[in-house]
């Protein structure tokens, strides 16, 4: 089938390059000129694991093109997925939706025909019924049929995700084609044995913050335990994976660290609290607004941690970071717990060498206040601290002794994947989270 993809950011050029692969002829749209260039010349705009074997091979087959103009774009087909960007406002917890309705007003100026447009940003509840109104609005010559379809795909894993997703939710209005179209779209995951489920529109646009809620809770409540366990001398180690054996529980997002960021997580946690506050649930406002306050509790005790080991706190003193991104596989910095200390104990006075094996270029223009090492060893170089903060595996393969920090250095492993009994034989101090 022909389908347009609109946005090509971190989640519209993996579903874009994914389409292609299942066999349908897609159309990537971005309004970025730099994106749609480096698209073109069949690059990847950003880190993602297979993405920019996607795009050649989607290029070399023909299958997958790009364009910035919207008129194009409504030539092409009468299929459009919505997936440009929902982050949160930065004045309040809401879903920022500029983007979303600036797509909808410029493809309904281009439309000549009826269309189907599904919406796969992350969006509140309500958000699909003003989006028809608006084109109903607009267009009134015209059916736009509107549809809700929300993304689960993982960053690090996102072409794997959409060539053969974990389920898939299709919100649609009570008369239309919506359904009968996507199953065409989907029909290669669909004869898998991929689930779908077919619900109304407000139901599919609350499944994808409800999971991101959930994981966020699941994160936030080991962390919880982590530092209840530290109280009492537990080991938290052996008590998550006795717990993590229960079926009913498992062992997936129940590691305790640093605590969650990235753009989904934690934005569609407070657009979920905000959607919560504003129809007066008080108990799920209340029980969200803890999550985040915990997740946010942990950065502040990697930080505490830090400055307790350095005499007269931290102005003066060398700290080394170890990562950038908010997790290991991708270069996104977007509420990056390892940035966020980074960033805090620059402020804080200390000299703070920051490196990551991806996420350099766009830690510096996030910020370009810190000081970057090109290397796991040079940013370790005569610090009195070295902070473990993202859990590349390139970090378990660095040697403690190959090292060269201040004298009694200290190690805060703030994630898994290091061996700390390694690194106190190499006569660090280490301080878990």
């Amino acid at each position: 089938m022909n389908l347009v993809v609109i946005g090509c950011g971190r989640l519209g050029a993996p579903y874009a390059a994914g389409m292609a692969h299942l066999g349908h002829n897609v159309l990537g749209l971005d309004t970025d000129p730099a994106t749609v260039a480096a698209l073109r010349a069949g690059h990847a705009p950003f880190a993602e694991p297979g993405l920019a074997e996607a795009i050649a091979d989607g290029a070399v087959s023909g299958a997958l093109t790009f364009t910035g103009d919207y008129l194009c774009a409504a030539a092409h087909a009468d299929l459009f997925i919505l997936a440009v960007p929902t982050p949160q406002m930065p004045d309040s917890e809401r879903h920022d939706l500029s983007a979303v309705f600036m797509a909808v007003d410029a493809l309904a100026d281009a439309l000549s025909t009826d269309a189907l447009l599904v919406v796969k940003s992350s969006v509140p509840a309500g958000t699909c019924e003003k989006i028809a109104q608006c084109l109903a609005a607009r267009r009134p010559d015209l059916t736009v049929e509107v549809a809700a379809s929300p993304d689960f795909m993982r960053e690090g894993m996102s072409i794997p995700d959409v060539r053969r997703p974990s389920r898939i939710v299709l919100g649609i209005q009570k008369h239309g084609r919506a359904e009968q179209v996507m199953r065409r779209v989907w029909a290669t995951c669909l004869n898998a044995g991929v689930p779908l489920t077919v619900t109304t529109l407000r139901t599919a646009e609350l499944c994808k913050l409800a999971a991101n809620a959930y994981l966020a809770t699941r994160l936030s409540f080991v962390n919880a335990l982590a530092d209840f366990s530290a109280t009492v001398g537990a080991d938290i180690t052996a008590l998550t994976e006795v717990t993590g054996h229960d079926p009913r529980i498992g062992s997936s997002y129940f590691t305790p660290g640093l605590g969650f960021g990235g753009s989904c997580l934690s934005k569609d946690l407070r657009g979920l609290t905000a959607l919560a506050t504003e129809r007066g649930v008080c108990e799920t406002t209340a029980l969200l607004a803890s999550v985040d306050r915990i997740n946010q509790q942990r950065r502040r005790r990697a930080i505490d941690l830090a400055v307790g080991h350095l005499p007269g706190g931290p102005a003066g003193h060398r700290i080394g970071i170890w990562g950038a991104a908010f997790k290991p596989g991708v270069d996104d910095v977007r509420d990056s717990p390892a940035l966020d200390v980074a960033a805090q104990l620059s402020t804080a006075g200390a000299t703070v060498s920051v490196y990551d094996p991806a996420a350099m270029n766009t830690a510096r223009r996030e910020h370009p206040e810190l000081r970057y090492s090109g290397s796991a060893a040079e940013a370790a170089a005569g610090a009195q601290v070295l902070m473990h903060l993202t859990a590349w595996p390139q970090f378990a393969q660095v040697d403690p002794r190959d090292l060269s920090p201040a004298r009694t250095p200290l190690l805060v492993d703030a994630r898994p994947g290091l061996d700390r009994l390694r690194w106190q034989q190499a006569g660090w101090a280490v301080s878990p989270l």
